[in-house]
């Protein structure tokens, strides 16, 4: 028996005696079966040509990140907080270097996932760390690979240590989640996003999708759920699902300017600049 992981999205599966067939998190419209169809690996298959890279994103918040790159492509950040750290959204590799890296800076008291296409080895790296795992209840179909360490939470917000906060924003999914870090950006705070609130390449703007691979916008309504859920959150910066994708100074202007744009151009009155 083993625990499977999708090539195309890297969530890892619960065991099984041969590859699920299909992938359900690829077959919904937000991601996509590679055209040379689905394919499988294995925690030891993919460290057999993989490894990790560890890289400070921000003081107290390392970045882990798998290369070559797989699936697709995120890096996980780690919140080093006083009363314990927080793995924000997850990776599919989980190998011995990558434990001893974490030991050395405090370990994980669980993780915290923005969508289910980041679910990746949740449990594994919750087993291995003794950590829970924290996701909304709302995208709990999602989950390939069951564990009593999952706490499924309701709502819009859900404060844990710290001061830490997860948000219910939606938008991309259902359940899609950010995480409010009061400590971050000296103290004025920072929001981990993953692409819930998707950072973009002009880094002084940010962009909301249903669907990034296929190209499907979301609505007003989602958008203007998104700013309302914020609303009461201070942050001076964002950090977003891949390396370097941050905006570094005045992200929540950043997110109303976004915003804005965003609703000018669905609604057919956007011009060039």
């Amino acid at each position: 028996m083993e625990n499977f992981i999708c090539v195309q999205c890297g969530v890892q599966f619960s065991p099984t005696a041969e590859p699920p067939s299909p992938c359900p998190i690829c077959q919904d419209e937000r991601q996509f079966v590679r055209h040379d169809g689905q394919h499988w690996t294995t925690l030891k298959e993919l460290a057999v040509q993989h490894h990790n890279r560890f890289e400070e994103e921000a003081p107290q918040l390392l970045g882990i990140g798998t290369e070559p790159e797989f699936a697709i492509g995120q890096r996980a950040l780690l919140v080093q907080s006083p009363a314990g750290n927080l793995l924000w959204d997850c990776i599919s590799l989980l190998d011995e270097k990558t434990i001893a890296e974490v030991a050395t800076h405090g370990g994980i008291r669980a993780i915290a996932i923005s969508h289910p296409h980041f679910y990746s080895s949740m449990v594994e790296w919750a087993e291995h760390f003794d950590a829970q795992i924290y996701l909304h209840a709302a995208d709990r179909r999602w989950v390939m690979r069951e564990s009593p360490r999952i706490h499924s939470w309701r709502g819009t917000t859900l404060p844990l240590w710290d001061r830490l906060t997860l948000i219910n924003c939606a938008g991309h999914f259902d359940g899609g989640t950010v995480l409010h870090w009061p400590a971050g950006a000296n103290s004025q705070g920072a929001l981990l996003t993953s692409d819930i609130l998707t950072v973009v390449q002009d880094r002084r703007y940010l962009s909301f999708m249903r669907s990034y691979p296929n190209l499907i916008p979301l609505g007003p309504a989602a958008i203007d759920r998104i700013l309302e859920t914020l609303e009461p959150f201070s942050f001076d910066q964002i950090y977003g699902g891949w390396w370097k994708a941050n905006v570094l100074v005045d992200a929540k202007v950043a997110v109303a300017r976004s915003a804005e744009r965003y609703l000018r151009a669905i609604e057919g009155s956007a011009r060039d600049d």
